[in-house]
């Protein structure tokens, strides 16, 4: 122990007397660590951030999308022979035992007007099942009822950033908003969704009742629905509800197994580990980049200890001289080579930190940097200190004392 704390004052105190030569030395290594936990950082926030997005699409919820297909040297569009109908929800809801209910839905954009202002927005016909599927709430307000939805009622609901942009800061309920030439009543507002996986602002919408939306928005889309959407009972039996709906549809729409169907089916899982596995790439990509630099710093501790060693060879020879071991002259400037890049992951965690704090409330980016971050950041600046002080440190310990005791 007492080896140890000498050969730690020894090479701290040699640092310090060349404070210009350690610190170029330690920005190396600082570059590079602060580039590994912000890489880190960014990719823990990432990943909560879609976990997120994920979550709000709702519970367990599949996805059944129109998917065109060649059918005699052309592809089918929506609205054509092919295509999603109520008739394929209704089936889903009575024949499918692993899905607790089924909603409908079709959109398009729309400019929308109102007495304060008009802008572009998504117009979304939907059924009453579609809120409890996505798990969408009212801030205020009320749903329209079944009488309402049956009747073709022009009422809507205004998602945050739709009543933001054509409302302003009035209260929107009760007041009408116009789509083409037809005027609808603001019965309610939704509290806040976010973007979705794909990118869309799920707050900028107005939702209707399908009928409404077909009479009066989209008129030539018939029975069509862009998409179906269904809650599997619980995330165990989501295979299975996939797997159901999958054959149900197939059935219904006269497709042999195995061949290519004018549909697709998607859960949240598989949304889920397509985003992650971009996100993964995008990590090792940069962390690459990141390593990189951490290999320059690690270089450039190694030359200057390499220097160092030719310029000491005299202290080295008394030391031996006087009775130090190859060992102890070993551990003295490999403890250096670690003190060099311990003070550059510390100084690097530092500058990573202010970055992230930086982006987070600076620009309100998605970033954490957690006990993971810096438990990397520490062992990867001893493990650059082990691997790039070693050959110094070996070096010097296989100085001869008295050729060493004869340099100048």
């Amino acid at each position: 122990m007492t080896l140890l704390f000498t050969s730690i004052r020894l090479a701290l105190g040699a640092l310090f007397r060349a404070p210009l030569r350690s610190a170029l030395t330690v920005l190396g290594i600082l570059v590079g660590i602060a580039a590994v936990v912000v890489v880190i950082a960014l990719g823990q926030g990432a990943s909560g951030k879609i976990g997120g997005q994920i979550e709000s699409l709702g519970s367990n919820v599949i996805y059944v999308f129109d998917q065109p297909v060649a059918r005699s040297g052309a592809r089918s569009a929506l609205g054509a022979s092919a295509g999603l109908t109520d008739d394929d929800a209704e089936a889903i809801r009575r024949e499918a035992g692993s899905v607790s209910s089924v909603a409908i839905y079709s959109g398009t954009q729309v400019q929308a007007v109102t007495s304060f202002a008009n802008g572009r927005t998504s117009a979304m016909g939907v059924d009453l099942s579609y809120f409890p599927v996505r798990d969408f709430e009212l801030a205020a307000g009320r749903l329209w009822t079944p009488a309402e939805e049956q009747s073709k009622a022009r009422v809507v609901l205004v998602g945050p950033s739709a009543a933001v942009k054509l409302f302003g800061t009035a209260d929107p309920i009760g007041r009408s908003v116009r789509i083409g030439k037809h005027p609808f009543v603001v019965i309610g507002t939704l509290m806040p969704k976010g973007s979705s996986p794909f990118g869309e602002d799920q707050d900028d919408r107005l939702l209707m009742p399908i009928g409404a939306w077909r009479a009066r928005v989209s008129p030539q889309l018939g029975h069509r629905v862009h998409l179906i959407m269904a809650s599997a009972k619980s995330f165990d039996r989501s295979d299975q509800a996939i797997f159901e709906v999958d054959a149900i549809l197939r059935q219904r729409h006269h497709i042999a197994d195995g061949a290519d169907a004018d549909f697709v089916v998607r859960s949240q899982e598989q949304f889920r580990a397509v985003q992650e596995r971009v996100l993964r790439v995008l990590s090792i990509l940069l962390l690459s980049v990141a390593a990189v630099s951490l290999f320059v710093g690690g270089i450039g501790v190694m030359n200057i200890m390499l220097v160092t060693v030719a310029e000491r060879r005299r202290e080295i020879g008394i030391r031996m001289a006087v009775g130090a071991e190859p060992r102890d002259i070993e551990l003295q400037f490999l403890i250096e080579a670690l003190a060099l890049t311990a003070v550059g992951g510390i100084a690097g965690l530092l500058v990573a930190a202010t970055l992230v704090l930086g982006a987070r409330y600076g620009f309100g980016w998605k970033m954490e940097l957690g006990p993971g971050a810096i438990f990397v950041a520490i062992a990867t600046s001893v493990l650059v200190g082990l691997v790039f002080g070693f050959l110094p440190a070996r070096r010097a310990a296989q100085v001869e004392p008295m050729e060493a005791l004869r340099h100048e």
